[in-house]
């Protein structure tokens, strides 16, 4: 087993989205490889505290060990609650009237 691996680090914001690559030591940790791309010397404003953080799309904490090849994900709070717009929409699909209109 090597002693470097390569990992990914994947931050978006809503006008920007931003991917680092960085080769850290074989055992490094979530929070330690945010650390080492230097993502938050880019956006010193970023708690990561407030953010809920994943590998390839799995929830995961800031103590995992990652393995080669891992992305890391930091995740920013919703806007607004997926369910509460599919209810609304509902809601305003049945007071709409339904059909294609005119042609």
């Amino acid at each position: 087993m090597t002693d470097q691996i390569n990992i990914e680090v994947v931050y978006a914001l809503r006008d920007e989205q931003t991917l680092l690559k960085k080769v850290v030591p074989a055992g490094c940790t979530v929070m330690e490889g945010i650390q080492a791309c230097g993502l938050l010397d880019k956006f010193p404003e970023l708690d990561l505290s407030a953010h809920k953080l994943g590998i390839f799309g799995k929830l995961t904490k800031a103590d995992t060990v990652l393995r080669d090849k891992d992305r890391i994900e930091i995740y920013r709070p919703l806007i607004a609650d997926p369910k509460e717009v599919r209810r609304r929409r509902a809601e305003e699909g049945k007071v709409m009237k339904k059909g294609g209109g005119d042609a």
